[in-house]
């Protein structure tokens, strides 16, 4: 009888054995998720960092993700033209940037819409507003992924700003969105669309007068060499979006799609702590790297609110669409204040 108890229990402890200690997922099995941005050592790259340790664990190495910063996979349109073809897996950037792909994309960009940096995360992460905004492109190529806060409008100038009335006659780049040129022409000055990659050498060149974004952007991609004087406007405030190949999700078995949707949206909503405080740190930072920063009176925050109250009413008359879409960011926003 001690013959065949000894080799059931070998038995037993060798499918045990191969129970705990499954095969390693070889490189050849694994799924490649490429993912772009323009920037760099700011809130989107580091979004993407966070998406890749966590993409990675909950996949148990069978998603690679790997990541690639200040415009490695080439400029903004071009990245997101890849995603929507597949040949790279996702972006991630200004939703402004989409507009060519479904205009709605630039409603987040009125003025006056968003409160603090808190306030807009809340607003971002309502559910009826961004599920409807996540699901814009979804016949285009691209799916929502997640959204997050990037930091408050400021321009950086070649010459000292003490005003947003120092900006007439200055050519300012700002995203693709009518939205933000108008806010630009109702400074005095002249929009610039362009895509970051070409910022900083348009800068140097002085074929722009300077940049509206925000500070991290400034401080990221030393902006302060080309460009020192910065004026914190605070009119309106800079989001971001990560969107994936619809084609490429649609490929991946239902465990690996589910990975990469809840890790995507976790990730976003975990980083606000960090968001926070990062934007806080670019002011000591841009004056360590010799820039110059002047922040808006509150007299001139009520000149600057005169000047953008009708800028949303007077471009979307013509867009209603795109009108609703920021008729429901508002709502959201009263309801999260």
């Amino acid at each position: 009888m001690k013959k065949p108890l000894i080799a059931i229990v070998a038995a037993a402890f060798m499918l045990s054995m191969f129970a705990v200690a499954a095969p390693p997922v070889r490189a050849a099995d694994q799924i490649v998720m490429k993912i772009g941005t323009a920037t760099l050592n700011d809130m989107q790259h580091e979004y993407m960092r966070r998406l890749q340790t966590a993409i990675e664990k909950d996949s148990k190495g069978r998603i690679k993700v790997e990541i690639y910063p200040a415009s490695q996979l080439g400029s903004i349109p071009r990245e997101i033209e890849a995603t929507q073809f597949g040949s790279i897996q996702a972006w991630v950037g200004p939703p402004e940037f989409l507009s060519g792909v479904d205009p709605r994309f630039e409603a987040l960009s009125a003025p006056n819409l968003l409160g603090d940096v808190a306030h807009a995360a809340r607003v971002l992460n309502d559910k009826e507003f961004s599920t409807a905004f996540l699901g814009l492109g979804a016949d285009k190529g691209l799916k929502g992924l997640a959204l997050f806060v990037h930091g408050p409008t400021a321009f950086d100038t070649r010459k000292p700003v003490n005003s947003v009335d120092d900006l007439k006659g200055m050519k300012i780049r700002v995203l693709a969105a009518q939205l933000q040129m108008e806010q630009v022409t109702r400074f005095g000055g002249t929009p610039v669309p362009m895509a970051l990659d070409q910022v900083l050498p348009a800068l140097q060149q002085g074929a722009i007068d300077g940049v509206m974004s925000d500070l991290p952007v400034f401080t990221s991609l030393h902006y302060a060499d080309a460009a020192k004087y910065a004026y914190e406007a605070d009119q309106a405030m800079l989001c971001s979006i990560a969107v994936i190949s619809k084609q490429w999700y649609d490929g991946l078995p239902p465990d690996l799609q589910n990975v990469v949707t809840s890790d995507g949206t976790k990730v976003a909503r975990d980083l606000l702590p960090w968001i926070m405080q990062f934007n806080n740190d670019q002011k000591k930072l841009w004056l360590q790297q010799g820039g110059v920063l002047v922040t808006a009176t509150p007299e001139q925050r009520k000149a600057i609110d005169a000047k953008m109250a009708s800028v949303s009413e007077d471009v979307l008359k013509d867009k209603p669409l795109v009108k609703k879409m920021v008729d429901l960011a508002a709502a959201a926003a009263a309801r999260t204040k």
